[in-house]
């Protein structure tokens, strides 16, 4: 019996990418192994830690790395990080910042809630986010404003689809800090398979998820400059406590990494293509169905199915497919936030064959059989 039938768990077909409250990917049977291995054994974490740097500099080229609780944590940590140094009466007064820099500049266009917002995890340091620009716009000069604060500790920079409006290159955005001695922190929660291209901004920090697309279990690393990932190190003697990594994260994000060195990746990105033109082909002739892929607007290297509903042919709308596929069984989660303009996003990545199929088998099924008595004003969020 399986742990869905054992608890008594809904079944659920994850067609929406990393995403946490479906418990964000699978592990590989490689890393879930290794992940088990270490919760059986005992380990010197600081021992384990430092391998965790060199690895993670061998992969990524950077100077050093650390892996935390997850990206939330290390972006925590990473603020924290830029107003204390290594220096342990510092560390260990978090979250009070007196006589510390504490300013933290943020894009108001990143001001972005993940499921929680991202302001806050720069309070959860001690450290007041300072929004430069508007919720549309934020030029090079609102971020020249906003860091000609003496106060300033760093530049935060996200790059998720959940950022919006017009923002300078990241590159413009660094050297603007780096002129006036600030150091930038970008969050790249999701963007594990871009590490090299955000550390070539000239960035000092960069966090990522292990649980994202590198399918390690739960657990966020900060990589980068290695002054600054020390003092990252260095919040495990303060705030950083409540945020450590377990055994069993730390192997298996040194697992995951090198199954990722493993990958051919140029296949690995023409196999995501390829599924999701397959997907394309057979749900777009589906009646009131036009389909095609999309590309990510952040440049991760695949494509995801996008399908637009008409609702005269196909006898309902975007919203209502949703929710017929989430509160069917199995549950189908995908990208509901384009479904108020009639279309649904669809991340393959994590699909089995299997359940490739079983999406657009339901899909199939809805469409041929509406829902009569389906409420479409619900939002399947």
């Amino acid at each position: 019996m399986g742990l869905h039938d054992q608890y008594g768990l809904t079944q659920v077909i994850n067609a929406r990418g990393p995403f946490t409250p479906v418990g964000v990917s699978r592990s590989g049977e490689r890393v879930a192994a290794a992940a088990a291995e270490a919760l059986s054994g005992f380990f010197v974490m600081e021992e384990l830690q430092d391998l965790a740097s060199r690895t993670i500099a061998r992969v990524t080229g950077a100077e050093a790395g650390t892996v935390v609780h997850c990206t939330a944590s290390a972006i925590t940590l990473s603020v924290a990080a830029s107003m204390t140094g290594q220096a342990p009466e510092r560390v260990a007064a978090l979250p009070d910042t007196t006589g510390m820099p504490a300013l933290v500049v943020v894009p108001a266009v990143h001001a972005i809630d993940y499921g929680h917002p991202l302001l806050q995890d720069v309070r959860l340091a001690g450290a007041t986010p300072v929004l430069a620009g508007s919720d549309t716009e934020c030029t090079l000069a609102d971020l020249e404003a906003a860091l000609a604060h003496p106060d300033t500790t760093c530049l935060l920079l996200v790059s998720s689809r959940l950022v919006r409006g017009a923002f300078v290159p990241f590159d413009r955005a660094v050297a603007a800090a780096h002129r006036r001695g600030v150091p930038v922190v970008v969050d790249g929660a999701a963007q594990d398979l871009r590490i090299g291209e955000l550390l070539g901004t000239g960035a000092d920090l960069v966090a990522v998820s292990g649980q994202k697309y590198l399918g390690s279990p739960t657990a966020g690393l900060v990589i980068g400059r290695a002054g600054m990932v020390g003092a990252v190190r260095a919040q495990e003697k303060g705030i950083g406590r409540a945020m450590k990594a377990s055994k069993e994260a730390v192997i298996g994000v040194l697992t995951a990494l090198r199954v990722r060195q493993e990958l051919d990746l140029d296949a690995w990105r023409r196999e995501q293509a390829d599924k999701v033109a397959r997907f394309v082909e057979r749900a777009g002739t589906l009646p009131g169905i036009t389909a095609s892929a999309d590309s990510d607007p952040t440049g991760l290297p695949f494509p995801r199915a996008r399908i637009a509903v008409d609702p005269a042919e196909a006898g309902l709308d975007a919203t209502a497919v949703a929710t017929a596929l989430r509160t069917g069984s199995p549950s189908i989660w995908l990208m509901t936030h384009d479904q108020d303009k009639g279309e649904l996003l669809l991340e393959l990545v994590p699909l089995t064959d299997g359940e490739f199929e079983v999406v657009l088998a339901r899909l199939a099924e809805i469409l041929a059989h509406p829902p009569q008595d389906q409420d479409r004003s619900r939002v399947s969020a």
